[in-house]
């Protein structure tokens, strides 16, 4: 078996590739980065330390690399003769990916079982807006897509955090994962991933995963550097910094429970889970890492207005994460582009204004004029 997977970096290497891996699959890594590209080709092997509760150090062989700019006609061959493809390289840089993986799919020989196609991403439903990139490069001559692959979306989480220095192709992450994958469009012909679990309706485990994990976590960052600590796991050892980041998941608790029929008690065993994650300190991960990209993580559908517009929807006032919109209005790095867009878009617009542009929330939505008056304060302390 073998999966070609676009994204050689630490998660790349330490999350998906690992579990391809371990499933059997030779694994040829696709990146642009050729200095990664070239010490992976050079690599027989490379070592994941598991750091947390019951740590472990797992070797990853029966990989090849290749440079998905400079070996493009490489790797289109080496997706005609797969049998998965994944990703993880960020949302945005799909649409890079996308007619590389479109001409590989149709140079697939008459007969070969559809291509298994997974995007990784931390979005959600990445792998249809995959799907729609190489539909975009789709040539019809070659005949039916759907035919030709297959595209399920995922719900990936392991948190993975910068890497120390020397470590070479080694990567540190957290023993916590998981890869939840839609078992729906595969029909009979499932891919074998031990590492994986495999749902009829993925929606509840992507929201689950999105407004415990990335709401938690960036509650943590943006609580944290407002309290002046450097690290998500002294942030977590703050009592208020905690206790603000657990009324937040109170609340996405609450929202998912009556949303999607999660067991209470199963929902709160999770959260304590996500809550230990985030306070393990051999995980070096820090507050300006975890809070960069404030525009997206304040957008429509994300991890703080997403939640916050449903419970308004519903009623009711989301104050803690009310509070995590606040902090994360006044996250300032000045090292981070998004950051410093976000302070130029509050300088340069009126309230009303940047709440739409930033949030893209109605005016006449429920949680617009809350959000706005916390624009309106992170406008005066501009």
């Amino acid at each position: 078996m073998k999966a070609v997977h676009f994204g050689a970096g630490n998660i790349g290497r330490g999350f998906v590739g690992l579990l391809l891996h371990e499933a059997g699959y030779e694994v040829v890594f696709a990146d642009v980065a050729e200095d990664l590209i070239t010490q992976l080709a050079a690599a027989d092997s490379y070592r994941v330390h598991e750091v947390g509760e019951q740590p472990t150090v797992r070797t990853v062989e029966n990989f090849r690399a290749l440079n998905s700019s400079s070996q493009e006609a490489d790797v289109i061959a080496e997706i005609a003769t797969a049998d998965v493809v994944t990703t993880a390289v960020g949302p945005h840089i799909l649409k890079f990916v996308a007619p590389v993986i479109a001409r590989g799919i149709a140079a697939r020989a008459p007969g070969l079982a559809p291509l298994q196609v997974m995007a990784c991403e931390n979005a959600i439903n990445a792998t249809d807006i995959l799907k729609s990139e190489v539909s975009a490069q789709w040539d019809p001559a070659a005949g039916s897509l759907d035919a030709a692959a297959v595209f399920a979306n995922t719900a990936v989480d392991r948190i993975v955090p910068n890497q120390d220095a020397g470590q070479g192709l080694d990567v540190t992450v957290e023993t916590f994962y998981e890869w939840v994958i839609d078992r729906t469009p595969f029909g009979a012909a499932v891919p074998v991933i031990p590492g994986a679990t495999f749902v009829d309706n993925l929606e509840p485990y992507i929201e689950r995963k999105l407004f415990t994990v990335n709401t938690g976590h960036a509650a943590a960052a943006y609580f944290g550097f407002e309290a002046g600590l450097g690290k998500i796991s002294e942030a977590m050892a703050d009592q208020d910094v905690a206790a603000d980041v657990r009324a937040v998941l109170d609340e996405t608790k609450e929202l998912l429970v009556a949303k999607h029929g999660f067991n209470r008690d199963e929902q709160e065993a999770y959260v304590q889970k996500i809550l230990g994650r985030f306070s393990n300190p051999h995980l070096p991960d820090t507050v300006n890492r975890v809070g960069r990209a404030p525009l997206r993580k304040l957008s429509r559908h994300e991890r703080f207005i997403g939640p916050a517009a449903e419970l308004a929807e519903r009623g009711i006032v989301p104050e803690a994460l009310l509070g995590a919109i606040a902090a994360a209005l006044r996250f300032n790095d000045p090292a981070d582009a998004e950051a410093v867009e976000l302070r130029q878009i509050l300088a340069s617009s009126s309230a009303g204004e940047a709440t739409a542009k930033i949030t893209g929330l109605a005016p006449d939505h429920p949680l617009f004029a809350a959000v706005s008056a916390l624009v309106d304060d992170a406008t005066d302390a501009v």
